[in-house]
């Protein structure tokens, strides 16, 4: 079975075509600049040159259409029709309450996700725009939506409400949902797999640290608790975002510098976090070249961060009671060799050890724990569209 694995954004769609008999990637790529000027589709078959197609792109149906195109090319495509194309999946965000697995796309699926727009504002609107696209083009194919937060929705009560009036739960449903989901999930089945042991059996701690970073505690293959919250904005400084700070710093601020809630939400989310504290950039490998070369504020930004991942480890550890495996996932967690070594030696006092030598690697799946380490730490490469496709594929086949 061949399935297209779709993630719409506000302005830009990526995709990958899977044949899900060996989970090869056929083909992927990227549409920038949706509805802007400069447009373009940058697409990459596997074993043929990439393609860069630079034109008027004015919304997700006509992306999607030059995506189609592209997979069906004579000289750059990878199928002889859309016909080969057997399902789609899409990634969408935010879930609510609604899900927790991936289901099959209907009209009732839809009205729920856009229940869920206030929730997720910037992403919800081009998930839904990305599912009506395929579904106009391809009419026939089935669609498999796939939630960031349904992974999350195994956590009890305790680990997800908040401490506000209960009626703001019964009203808005406002409550700590998580994110990332398909890559917490898919890390720990890969470390587990590494392991040689039944998932049932474990306690992992998986550390998802990009430009959007979450830690999620993991028990007996079900998430117990995750950083993120209501929003992706909780929980550790990020790129642009602030993670946990002092719910009266909002009112306080927004007093003194006479922001607007418009004005403030930009602040919390795009001029906040390693951004904000750094003063350079958003961007890790940034940071790390300024504090190299004495910046304070870059080496403080960098700090901060090491001491907030070891903290969640440590609450997580707590509420595990106990941790079997450790894992680093996503841009800086796959890429940082040194902020790697020193978030594990901040959890030292656990017996976690790491091999220098291992570790000294980017992007490739390894256990990096020193021999007689106590607790296993593995770097592990996410790849969220194989997730989305395996889903896909099993709620399909039987259709």
């Amino acid at each position: 079975m061949k399935v297209l694995v779709v993630n719409c954004g506000s302005s830009s769609l990526k995709y990958q075509l899977f044949e899900m008999d060996d989970e090869s990637v056929l083909a992927k790529g990227v549409v920038e600049r949706i509805g802007l000027d400069g447009s373009v589709l940058i697409h990459e078959p596997t074993g043929k040159d990439k393609v860069k197609i630079n034109t008027e792109i004015k919304n997700h149906t006509i992306a999607t259409g030059l995506v189609l195109e592209a997979l069906v090319d004579a000289k750059h495509g990878v199928i002889s029709s859309m016909e080969e194309i057997k399902a789609i999946g899409n990634r969408i965000v935010h879930g609510g309450e609604h899900f927790s697995k991936s289901v099959l796309v209907t009209p009732d699926v839809i009205k729920a996700m856009e229940d869920c727009i206030d929730m997720a504002p910037l992403h919800t609107p081009p998930n839904v725009a990305g599912i009506i696209a395929c579904g106009e083009l391809m009419p026939s194919v089935p669609q498999v939506v796939v939630f960031d937060t349904a992974f999350h929705q195994t956590m009890p009560k305790k680990a997800y409400m908040y401490a506000l009036p209960y009626e703001a739960y019964e009203k808005y449903a406002i409550r700590r949902y998580g994110f990332h989901g398909t890559s917490h999930n898919y890390v720990a089945q890969r470390a587990t797999a590494m392991m040689g042991k039944d998932i049932k059996d474990l306690k992992i701690i998986t550390c998802h640290l990009g430009n959007g970073s979450s830690v999620t505690a993991i028990k007996n293959g079900q998430c117990i608790d995750t950083s993120m919250g209501f929003t992706p904005l909780a929980g550790l400084a990020m790129g642009t975002r602030c993670g946990d700070v002092d719910p009266a710093i909002i009112p306080f601020l927004m007093k003194k510098e006479q922001m607007t809630a418009a004005d403030m939400d930009t602040y919390i989310n795009k001029k906040s976090g390693v951004l904000g504290i750094s003063g350079v950039s958003s961007d890790f490998r940034d940071i790390e070249k300024a504090a190299a070369d004495g910046n304070e504020r870059a080496q403080l930004a960098l700090d901060m961060f090491t001491y907030e991942v070891v903290k969640f480890i440590g609450s997580y550890v707590a509420a595990l009671k106990g941790v079997d495996a450790i894992v680093f996932t996503a841009g800086v967690g796959e890429n940082a060799i040194d902020l790697r070594a020193k978030i594990i030696a901040g959890v030292e006092y656990l017996g976690t050890k790491i091999d220098n030598e291992k570790n000294n690697m980017r992007g490739k799946e390894r256990e990096i724990s020193a021999d007689g380490s106590k607790v296993k730490v593995f770097v592990i490469p996410t790849n969220e569209e194989l997730v989305i496709a395996r889903d896909t594929e099993e709620i399909c086949k039987t259709l």
